[in-house]
This record gives structure tokens, C-alpha cells and sequence, in this order.
């Protein structure tokens, strides 16, 4: 059974629409820094799971589209280099600390959904985006929820 993940970006470090430019449309998740994050990226996140993709810290934030994870947690090795600015001096390829996966751009909503019309959608109620103070960039989700959103972004 596939999983559903919400994965938060800053648009200007990477957006959707960098994305949909990539390569075969797909791109690693990497320089994810919590240890939370990294242990569902590391440990749950599989091959086939569906991925809410969203822009934080933009006005407004909001959902913008969706992904499917093409490769499951693997190393980061942008942690164990000195010229990247996702460096870990204490991370190694003996010891890579942090992992990330491989996701491949499902579609672009042809309207982004905002924060604020989430919330007033009773089946996001719980949703983790939506509680106060949630802060974490890889975020589990319902396959209800992502639902829910798959239907606003119809």
C-alpha cells in the first residue's frame, strides 16, 4: 500500500516549476536537516508513494501539485561536502547521517491552493499542515487528505 507525504519547499530554493524542468522530471530531495524528516525519509518513504508538494514561505503558501517517490531513502551526500550549503562536518559516506529520495513531478494544480482555503475543508481538519506551529518540511498525510486536495486541485 502506497504512503501519501507532504514535502515543503521554498520556491525560490526549488519550486515545482524547477521541477517540471528537471530531468525526466524528476530530482533527489536533499539537504533535509531534522532528524524527524530525515527518519521518514530514510526509513518510510517507498517507491510509489504519493507526495503533496508545497511552497512555505511564499505569500501565500500553499499547496501547488503533486509527486510519486521514483527511489527510496538513500544517503545525502550533499551533508559531506564542504562546498555545499547542506554540509555536515560531522557526516560521512561511513557514517551519511541524513538521507533523501527521489521524487517525479505528478502534475502542476493549475491553481495553487492557499492555507486559508485549506483550512475551511472539513477533511483537512487534522491534517499536519494545518496545525499551529508545524514546521516540518516531510510530513505523513491520509490517503483521505491527499484526497481532499486532489479534489481542490481539479
Amino acid at each position: 500500500m502506497p504512503k501519501y507525504w507532504l514535502l515543503k519547499t521554498e520556491p525560490e530554493s526549488f519550486s515545482i516549476q524547477d521541477l517540471a524542468k528537471s530531468p525526466k522530471k524528476t530530482t533527489c530531495w536533499d539537504g533535509v536537516r531534522n532528524y524527524q524528516a530525515r527518519n521518514f525519509l530514510r526509513d518510510d518513504m517507498k517507491i510509489g508513494d504519493h507526495v503533496l508538494f508545497y511552497h512555505s514561505s511564499t505569500d501565500p503558501p500553499a499547496i501547488v501539485g503533486t509527486a510519486k517517490v521514483v527511489k527510496a531513502g538513500y544517503p545525502d551526500p550533499t551533508a559531506w561536502d564542504p562546498n555545499n550549503h547542506h554540509f555536515d562536518p560531522a557526516a560521512s559516506p561511513e557514517n551519511p547521517r541524513w538521507s533523501m529520495v527521489d521524487i517525479k513531478l505528478g502534475e502542476i494544480f493549475q491553481t495553487p491552493l492557499p492555507l486559508e482555503q485549506l483550512r475551511k475543508v472539513a477533511p483537512l481538519k487534522k491534517m499536519e499542515l494545518l496545525r499551529k506551529g508545524s514546521r516540518l518540511s516531510v510530513q505523513p498525510v491520509t490517503k483521505e487528505e491527499f484526497e481532499a486536495v486532489l479534489n481542490l486541485g481539479q
